[in-house]
């Protein structure tokens, strides 16, 4: 490969379409790879983090082709599968791979250039008419040779230095140039260990120790110290601050001794992930027969189909089954990915996992900084070599489909029902349920979907026979469902019997909870305080700005908060529009009922669980680590815990307003409510201990709410399913929702109907809209959304590429460039 001509075809993490063409210089033609990084210039200036797709010798025509800069990695980072299923989400969410490489790579992989500041070569070094930010500049470059532009701010102590070097590099003073910055840092770390003179030599120990109990008493009280904590490691060594955080150690002690040869210093790389140890074997798991029996069946399902969905009531066991199944794999050599939808269920199955596991379990999510997320990333590439790699079991929230698995053996979805595993913003909008069912496809692996409470388009797929299906409806030890009461709150208002937001039924049952020394948890689908503030003389409502909804109030800050682009203003003193000074508090999120409860309810220990309270990394994990150690009485939250989590000491589980997720204006909604009352009913009741579960309601009579009294899935099912078949709905009919985005709403009104119009030349009367959303206006930008329902016998590839082709064309006219057009494919 000397002197042949290569071009590489590049992605770069942007939103472009299709691959960009670039020259490998002659040298680098051995050590080009697919799926490694390289460094390239993209527009004038810009410096680019890209991944070779191909390798191949046909100069692009038409334009010069540039060169690549450097190749960065020895090796790839991405294999070839992981390309044909980056390219697959591009092409089924329509979007593009570019889209893609953004959301995939972690950052650290991505770097990023900066502008360096450069003496310019035909600069001779006169120093008459230049102003004093000028001759300061030139005068430190003529020095150090280079500055970034935050040295410059800093020399300067302008805020906006852009004019001032534009104007030295007219003057041909300067130049800028672009550096590429490595973002992942390897953690280092200093240690000490003695000196090979005293390990290897007894008697010149002897006479160390003599020497420095005559002369420094400190020193000798240094070497004591490193002697205890080294005596039962293997390894003579310890880390540096160990010795220097031990009160009455000196640091100038511990340097002389470094000065006097005795110490050796040195750094080490260090992983920043946890090492874990395996405490119990697999086999210790002793299944109940109808575990087992579904098990088995399990097994007996994927000789047949390759994604079997197992519907097991809440606190069936399904964990147990789970940990059987990946111990199978793991055995064949193959890797797992256990997919969870809410970071906060990883850190009580993660416990689980690596009790049997150990340090073969990997954790994957948003909350790990971008060099964690780098270092388990390299760990999972380093899979192909099971003798090098630990992690052959990752759990993790939807991102962990994009992580270079080499030998995926099975892929679990926990909660498989639930829409957290979709991603809405920013492109791609992909559901990460259905992609690891394709990417196990492309692995040949077994998918295994998992929830009590399946999704309408999985239990048809199952039952239709595309899926296996296996299902397991008793509780582990054969445990009672939860009681399940409804509280009328019409009626209970009627008799004045409420307190506040609480009806006297769960009042009642929250204090013989209290009583007994068991837990509760209470689940209310809004965080915030109040949902709204209104004043009482002319109604007026405070809205955000920059979006067309109702501001909430958070009393912990003080502050009105709009939960869609986070905008926040202070509470007016009186009304804008009548100056009326009573405003009024209207409807109430988890902070409010936090508050409320303490005044009831002074001695509990009551704790909010929601968006507000976990923003923090470990924050999920200690709320629940609380709550597990009875540290916590009541539990206050929104969806997050509804969703698999396991409670012994939970009696009483509240639902504080059905009405809110029924009355939701989606098709979804009946189905969602169910889902949400039941899991969150699951919570309650553990052993011996029958729980209560009480839903307050206006309308105790909701078909939705019978169902989940009588845990009646097939009920709920059977009617909406029907529904769904009458209404060319999922999962009969594909949904593709386009939204229209413009700053001006009369621009974008005659623009949304336009397009509708060519829509409708291909897609006929399977277009629904244009019609504005419940939301009208987010972020400054006005919305118009239209439908398009496509039933599945036609072919949805085709239509999809002809979408792209028309809504490119339609945006390169002119009247249409400051248009954003949105595809959602398969909506939640």
């Amino acid at each position: 490969m000397d002197r042949i001509t290569l071009f590489v075809d590049l992605l770069l993490p942007l939103h472009l379409k299709g691959y960009y063409t670039y020259r490998v210089p002659y040298e680098w033609n051995d050590d080009i790879k697919v799926g490694q990084r390289v460094a390239v210039q993209f527009g004038d200036k810009k410096i680019y983090t890209a991944l070779v797709r191909h390798i191949h010798q046909m100069p692009p025509q038409g334009y010069t082709v540039k060169y690549i800069l450097q190749i960065i990695d020895n090796e790839p980072i991405v294999n070839e599968i992981q390309f044909t299923f980056w390219e697959w989400i591009a092409n089924y969410y329509l979007c593009y791979p570019g889209n893609v490489m953004a959301v995939a790579l972690p950052s650290a992989f991505r770097l990023a250039s900066e502008s360096k500041v450069l003496i310019h070569p035909d600069y001779e070094g006169d120093f008459t008419n230049l102003t004093p930010n000028e001759f300061r500049i030139v005068e430190i470059l003529s020095k150090q040779n280079v500055l970034t532009l935050d040295e410059v701010t800093s020399i300067t102590g302008l805020k906006n230095i852009f004019s001032l070097i534009k104007t030295m590099i007219e003057k041909k003073l300067i130049l800028l140039e672009e550096e590429l910055i490595e973002r992942y840092k390897e953690k280092k770390e200093t240690y000490i260990k003695l000196a090979e003179t005293y390990t290897e030599n007894e008697t010149a120990f002897k006479e160390l120790f003599n020497s420095l109990e005559k002369k420094s008493f400190k020193q000798m009280q240094v070497l004591l110290r490193f002697i205890q904590l080294t005596t039962h490691k293997p390894v003579k060594e310890i880390l540096k601050n160990e010795l220097t955080k031990i009160e009455d150690i000196s640091i100038s002690s511990i340097q002389t001794l470094v000065k006097n040869g005795v110490f050796e210093v040195f750094e080490k790389t260090e992983s920043r992930l946890l090492s874990y140890e395996s405490q119990n074997e697999v086999s210790s798991i002793t299944l109940s027969e109808k575990q087992q029996t579904a098990f088995e069946q399990i097994q007996e399902q994927f000789t047949k189909n390759q994604t079997v969905l197992l519907r097991g009531v809440t606190s069936s066991g399904k964990t147990e089954i789970y940990i059987k199944l990946i111990d199978q794999c793991i055995s064949q050599g193959k890797q797992v990915l256990f997919l969870l939808p809410e970071i906060a269920l990883t850190s009580q199955i993660i416990n689980r996992l690596r009790k049997y596991f150990g340090d073969k379990v990997g954790v994957y999510h948003s909350r790990y900084n971008d060099h964690e997320r780098f270092e388990i990333w390299n760990k999972v590439l380093e899979a192909g070599d099971l003798s090098t790699s630990k992690y052959q079991i990752i759990l993790s929230a939807r991102s962990g489909i994009f992580l270079p698995f080499h030998n995926l053996g099975l892929i679990i979805v926990d909660e498989e029902h639930d829409s957290s595993y979709k991603q809405y913003d920013p492109a791609p909008r992909y559901s990460a349920r259905d992609a690891a069912i394709f990417l196990a496809h492309l692995h040949n692996a077994q998918t295994l979907l998992g929830s009590a409470t399946p999704s309408l388009e999985s239990y048809y797929n199952a039952v239709s026979g595309k899926y296996g299906l296996v299902e397991l409806l008793n509780r582990y030890g054969d445990v009672q469902m939860p009681e399940i009461w409804v509280a009328d709150l019409k009626e209970e208002t009627r008799k004045k019997t409420m307190k506040s937001h609480f009806s006297s039924m769960l009042m009642n049952h929250i204090e013989e909870a209290l009583a007994n020394k068991e837990q509760v948890i209470l689940f209310q689908n809004r965080r915030g305080f109040s949902l709204r503030l209104e004043c009482d003389g002319c109604s007026w409502i405070p809205q955000c700005k920059h979006c067309d909804v109702s501001l909430i109030y958070h009393k912990g800050i003080n502050v009105l908060r709009c939960h869609y682009c986070g905008y926040t203003t202070k509470i007016p003193e009186k009304c804008p529009a009548c100056q009326s000074t009573v405003i009024k508090m209207q409807g109430f999120g988890t902070e409010k009922i936090e508050e409320e409860l303490a005044i009831f309810f002074p001695q509990a220990r009551i704790t909010r669980m929601d968006m507000d309270t976990t923003k923090a990394k470990n924050a999920y994990q200690k709320i629940i680590s609380d709550f597990e150690k009875h540290e916590i009485d009541i539990l206050v939250g929104t969806q997050m815990v509804t969703k698999g989590l396991d409670f012994e000491n939970v009696s009483v589980v509240g639902v504080l307003n059905a009405d809110n997720m029924i009355n939701f204006p989606d098709f979804r909604s009946y189905e969602r409510s169910f889902q949400l009352m039941t899991q969150v009913s699951g919570r309650a009741g553990r052993k011996n201990k029958q729980g209560k579960v009480i839903i307050q309601s206006y309308n105790p009579w909701y078909q939705v709410i019978r169902d989940v009294i009588d845990y009646n899935y097939l009920s709920m099912y059977q009617s909406q399913i029907t529904e769904r078949k009458a209404f060319h709905y999922p999962p009969f009919y594909r949904l593709i929702k386009i939204s229209l985005r413009h700053k001006d709403e009369k621009e974008l009104n005659k623009i949304a109907s336009k397009y509708a119009e060519e829509l409708r030349k291909i897609f006929g009367e399977r277009i629904l809209g244009p019609e504005f959303p419940m939301v009208a206006r987010v972020r400054t930008f006005y919305i118009k959304e239209i439908l398009i329902k496509l039933e599945k016998t036609v072919n949805i590839p085709k239509l999809k590429i002809q979408l792209s082709e028309l809504t490119d064309a339609f945006l390169q006219a002119k009247p249409h460039k400051q248009t954003r057009i949105v595809f959602d494919v398969d909506p939640m």
